[in-house]
């Protein structure tokens, strides 16, 4: 049966590397990042755009889910409330295991997480709070927590992947 990993956590956590880090250990695999369906310029949060941008990540995981060539769908988001992994999980169609990992670290680990990025020019500077205000609502959600505070993605990611084998 296939095996669906849901893998939320706040932003600049480290979902996108860990999971990438998942597909090389996973296979055959298929790994989809939800922010990617939001890469528009400019970047605009409307109820339009959310329909759209759901839409687009369910139409995906049916498609991987439909696909003989995928035993593993790795699924990363931020998704910091239950209600928007239950829309997802209620449009999707056929037979998977369900996994849901949240990835956790310490404030003082996702704040240096975050400069980095912000150095590089990945985040803005106003995301180290917004995501630090979240980590809160992820201690709460039905998920198995993984704390990446003292760990590499690399490490993360054989976690994950002996806990679904």
């Amino acid at each position: 049966m296939k095996k669906l990993i849901m893998m939320n956590g706040t932003m600049g956590v480290g979902k996108s590397t860990g999971s990438e880090q998942l597909t090389k250990q996973l296979k055959p695999s298929i790994y989809l990042d939800g922010d990617w369906c939001w890469k528009m310029n400019p970047w605009v949060f409307s109820e339009e755009n959310k329909r759209m941008v759901l839409g687009n990540i369910t139409y995906l995981l049916n498609a991987y889910l439909a696909n003989s060539c995928f035993d593993y769908i790795i699924f990363c988001w931020v998704m910091h409330q239950e209600q928007i992994i239950e829309e997802i999980l209620n449009r999707l169609h056929g037979d998977y295991e369900l996994h849901k990992m949240t990835l956790m670290c310490r404030e003082e680990v996702l704040r240096a997480h975050i400069l980095h990025d912000v150095k590089k020019g990945i985040r803005s500077i106003d995301s180290v709070e917004t995501s630090i205000e979240r980590l809160p609502l992820y201690e709460k959600m039905d998920t198995v927590k993984i704390d990446v505070s003292e760990i590499s993605a690399r490490e993360a990611a054989m976690q994950i992947a002996q806990r679904i084998k």
